[in-house]
């Protein structure tokens, strides 16, 4: 599914930065490394990037 624009734990706002995100990752860096960067400084908020998994291209299908 999309990225949700909030962290379920902390309600800290995070949809804006998953672009960023995804760019970093094609571009080969590790994912401690982007979200340093990003200024993502919680364990809570990191999961969700690092946990996420985006099915929609797979649900369109049908």
């Amino acid at each position: 599914m999309e990225f949700p624009v909030r962290c379920f734990t902390c309600g800290s706002v995070i949809g804006h930065l998953h672009d960023e995100y995804k760019e970093g990752i094609k571009n080969g860096k590790g994912p401690e490394i982007i979200l340093d960067e990003l200024g993502v400084p919680r364990y809570c908020c990191r999961r969700m990037f690092i946990g996420h998994v985006d099915i929609t291209e797979n649900i369109l299908k049908y």
